[in-house]
Order: C-alpha cells, then sequence, then structure tokens
C-alpha cells in the first residue's frame, strides 16, 4: 500500500474529520463577522424552562465577540446563570440590572468587562432582582425602563442579548419592549412546542401596543441528540411551521456545554475543539449573515413590518410519535 493511501485513510477516520472540522471553524472565527449597521437587540425567551436560554445567550454573545464584534449580555434572570457563566462577580452588593431598573441607575455603571473574551461585557443579576417584578408594579413607565436604560448607553455595540427569565412576567416584558429581535431556543424533546404560542401571543401584545418593531427573527434548536428519533421529528416538526426563522444549525447534547459555566466560563473558551463549541460559532455566524434578506429587511419579518405566519400567535402542534425515541 502506498503511503499516500495510508495518509489518506487516517484522514478519512471520524476523528480526523472532527478535527478538520474544528480547525476550519476555529479558521473562520478569526475571520470576522461584518457589523450591523445598528446595534442589533435581541431578547432570547421561552418561559419553559431548561430549554438552553442562558447557555444560547452567553455562548452565542461569546461566539460574536470572538468573531470581532462587540457584544452586551444582560443577565435579566434572577437567578444569575448568564453571569456565572461568564466569570462575572454577582453578590447582593454588586451594582446589577436591579439597580438600572428600580433604581434608575445608568446602565454604563453596571456593566462589566468579561475576562476571557475580548470585546465582551455584562449587566450582571443579583438576588434582589427577585423582588423588582413588585418593586416595579407601582413605577410609571414600569414595561419601558430597560428600554430607556439602553437607549441612553452611549458606548459603541454591535449586539445586545438579553437573557430572560423562565416567565413572561413584568421583566420578560421589559425584555421585550426594548428588544427588537426575539431569539428563541427550543429543545429537541416531545414537549418543545407546548406553550410556545403563549410567548407569540405575547410577542403580538407587545408589537400591537409596545413595541411595533419587536419580532421573532431566530429560532435555535437546542440539546439535539442525533441518536434518536425523537429529535429528528421535533426538528423538523419545528422546521416546518416556523421554516425561515430557524437556523439551519442545531445545538448537540455536550458534556461540554454543561460543564463550561461550573469554570466560570462560556464553552467557547472552555474547550473551543468541542463539538458544542463549534456549533455555536457556526451559529453565531449563521445568525449574522443571514440577517440581512435581498430586500433589505430583517429575515423572517415581511416587508410591511408584519411578522410570517410563524410568529401569529397561533400555537404549534405536535405531529410526531413517541415511538423509537432512542
Amino acid at each position: 500500500m502506498q503511503d499516500s493511501e495510508i495518509v489518506d485513510q487516517i484522514d478519512d477516520t471520524p476523528i480526523a474529520r472532527a478535527a478538520q472540522a474544528a480547525v476550519q471553524a476555529i479558521g473562520r472565527a478569526g475571520e470576522g463577522l461584518p457589523r450591523p449597521a445598528t446595534t442589533r437587540v435581541m431578547v432570547v425567551a421561552n418561559q419553559k424552562g431548561g430549554v438552553g436560554k442562558t447557555t444560547t445567550t452567553v455562548n452565542m454573545a461569546a461566539s460574536l465577540a470572538m468573531h470581532g464584534l462587540r457584544v452586551l449580555v444582560v443577565d435579566l434572570d434572577p437567578q444569575g446563570n448568564a453571569s456565572t457563566a461568564l466569570g462575572i462577580d454577582h453578590h447582593a452588593e454588586v451594582p446589577s440590572i436591579y439597580d438600572v431598573l428600580v433604581e434608575g441607575k445608568p446602565l454604563a455603571d453596571v456593566v462589566q468587562p468579561v475576562r476571557d473574551v475580548e470585546g465582551l461585557f455584562c449587566v450582571p443579576a443579583t438576588i434582589d432582582l427577585a423582588g423588582a417584578e413588585i418593586e416595579l408594579v407601582s413605577m410609571v413607565a414600569r414595561e419601558s425602563r430597560l428600554q430607556r436604560a439602553i437607549a441612553a448607553y452611549e458606548q459603541p455595540l454591535d449586539y445586545i442579548l438579553i437573557d430572560c427569565p423562565p416567565s413572561l412576567g413584568l421583566l420578560t416584558v421589559n425584555a421585550l419592549v426594548a428588544g427588537e429581535e426575539v431569539l428563541i431556543p427550543i429543545q429537541c424533546e416531545y414537549y418543545a412546542l407546548e406553550g410556545l404560542g403563549q410567548l407569540l401571543r405575547n410577542v403580538d401584545l407587545v408589537r400591537a401596543h409596545l413595541n411595533s418593531a419587536l419580532h421573532v427573527s431566530t429560532i435555535l434548536l437546542t440539546m439535539y441528540d442525533a441518536r434518536t428519533r425523537l429529535a429528528a421529528q421535533v426538528a423538523d416538526e419545528v422546521r416546518t411551521h416556523f421554516q425561515a426563522e430557524v437556523l439551519s444549525t442545531a445545538i448537540p447534547r455536550s458534556v461540554r456545554i454543561s460543564e463550561a459555566p461550573s469554570y466560570g466560563q462560556t464553552v467557547l473558551t472552555y474547550d473551543p475543539g468541542s463539538t458544542g463549541a463549534l456549533s455555536y460559532l457556526e451559529a453565531a455566524r449563521e445568525l449574522a449573515l443571514r440577517a440581512v434578506g435581498p430586500n433589505g429587511s430583517l429575515v423572517g419579518q415581511q416587508r410591511d413590518g408584519s411578522s410570517t405566519t410563524a410568529v401569529r400567535g397561533t400555537e404549534p402542534q405536535w405531529h410526531g410519535t413517541t415511538e423509537g425515541q432512542q
């Protein structure tokens, strides 16, 4: 056997293919991405817990920053998990998003740089935020306090990603009023689409009464397990219903993604060559490159500003079966 044939066989192994894909993806990260004409404010929301909202927020933000963009993560969840994943201290005495929403402190006074990723910044959340829902009720213009804080922030940013709590209360409403785009992570599990209609109806309500620019622009499939038929069925169902809004890149189930926050890191810095890191790099690249369609409008938004059929508040229905989950 020729030496060249042996080399070709080695290069064709699964490990070699994975290594080659890692090198290519990491290489593309150094190429940079085009900066949006204006700051894209994206609300990462889904009232169903455990679908990967925080994981998606921090890793998409880190991926965009590694492509040379300036990104701010606003942690709007009282649990403060996004702050933890970015290595930002968020004990009770730390200036946080609570001070911005309730006390009226400028956003610039609470923004902190993320030490591991250049161009990435975070507004932390502390446990004080747990009581903000009640405190905001009696305040004037309670739904737009975050929007006004972001509008007054003068530092140049390409993206702002807002990590919402798993509920549809005043904190999430503040995020929906502040943003123009909604990014919905959907877990590839049986209950993925249940209750999603309520979130879409809330988006419609906010668009009708508080923020006419709001629309669902991006849907990301998370926790995808290619070994199960169920995951493929859920992915097909989501792509059929939402069509243009769904990113072609799905985030796989990954131990590395789960381990990274315990080290105060995103998976991009914890294990840059892992499948999870590479998937988020590709998803961020796709998000940035598909933002503007041929007619100059955002993908998922029609020319008249109304949303596509996927975001009209209709309850998506599950048509798959539970057979062959493994």
